[in-house]
This record gives structure tokens, C-alpha cells and sequence, in this order.
């Protein structure tokens, strides 16, 4: 597979990971740039991978974790137009409308290693040793981080700690 080809197939899926990830769809657009920038110098290595999406959705993942660290980093609020496009409004009632909001804005405040872990948990669905393997750390960090970002979801939401609850772990 040429690097043309994997970009036509999977530039949508990797920007959709990487607003998971980030919480931003605009920093998402531009880590998944600057990587795939980086990804087409090397594809030749790249592309002779067994799975060469894993190894662009690694490096999209180190881009948002380094990003945080540098200097130029700075709090992204997210505007109401952000958050529809990261989970597009369904039909439900106000009070569910309203819970999800709620939940999107306080996972948005996570850490960033705690908002990593939960949507490679929750979106990719991976167990804790391939969580580990993508954020250089142990499983049982791992299980720590998720562990901390769902109590502080829960305890930000004592009314509805329901919601949280209906997580699967």
C-alpha cells in the first residue's frame, strides 16, 4: 500500500482517534498532519509494517502527549461548536443532552494522560497491557489513571454518578 493510498483510506479515521484523543478538532487536524508529514518521510519502513495504522495512531498519540509538554502549549476551552463535532448531537431528551455535555466538559478538564487513557479504553476499546504499550508505562498505571479519571467524573457528578456507572471497566 502506497502512502497516497493509506492517507485516502484512513485520513478520516485517524483525525476522528486523534479528536479523542486531543478533545480538540483543530489540534487534531494538526497533529494528524504533522505526523502523517513524518509518517510519509518514513513510509517505506512504515508501510512494510503489519499494521501500519497502529504504528501512525502511536505516533499521533506521542505527538498530543509531547505537544502538552511544550512551552507553547496553552488551555484549550472548547466551544459548543467543538463539541458537537467530537459526538454529534442524537436524538434524546434535554436531560440527556444536557449529561452528556456535562460529561464531554469534565473530560475535557482530565489530564491529558487520564483523557489518553480513557479513549483508548473506551473509543479503541484496548485492554490495559496495550494501553501500557502506547503510553510507555505499566499496566497498573494504567488502571490507576482510568481509576482516577472516573472518580474524579463521579465526583464531579454526585447527583447523576449513574452515568459513570453505566461504563463498563
Amino acid at each position: 500500500m502506497t502512502f497516497e493510498e493509506f492517507v485516502a483510506a484512513r485520513l478520516g479515521p485517524l483525525v476522528r482517534y486523534a479528536t479523542v484523543v486531543t478533545w480538540d478538532p483543530y489540534l487534531a487536524e494538526d497533529i494528524t498532519q504533522d505526523v502523517l508529514v513524518r509518517a510519509q518521510a518514513r513510509w517505506g519502513r512504515i508501510g512494510g509494517l503489519d499494521a501500519p495504522e497502529q504504528y501512525v495512531k502511536r505516533m499521533i498519540l506521542n505527538e498530543f502527549l509531547s505537544w502538552r509538554r511544550r512551552r507553547a502549549a496553552r488551555l484549550v476551552t472548547i466551544s459548543p461548536e467543538a463539541l458537537e463535532s467530537i459526538a454529534p448531537p442524537v436524538e434524546d431528551n434535554a436531560v440527556a443532552a444536557e449529561d452528556r455535555d456535562l460529561v464531554l466538559r469534565l473530560i475535557a478538564t482530565l489530564p491529558p494522560k487520564q483523557r489518553a487513557a480513557l479513549a483508548l479504553r473506551y473509543y479503541e476499546d484496548l485492554p490495559d497491557e496495550q494501553i501500557a504499550d502506547l503510553l510507555g508505562c505499566r499496566p497498573v498505571t494504567v488502571r490507576t489513571q482510568i481509576f482516577r479519571a472516573l472518580a474524579t467524573l463521579r465526583a464531579a457528578l454526585p447527583a447523576r454518578s449513574s452515568l459513570i456507572e453505566e461504563v463498563p471497566s
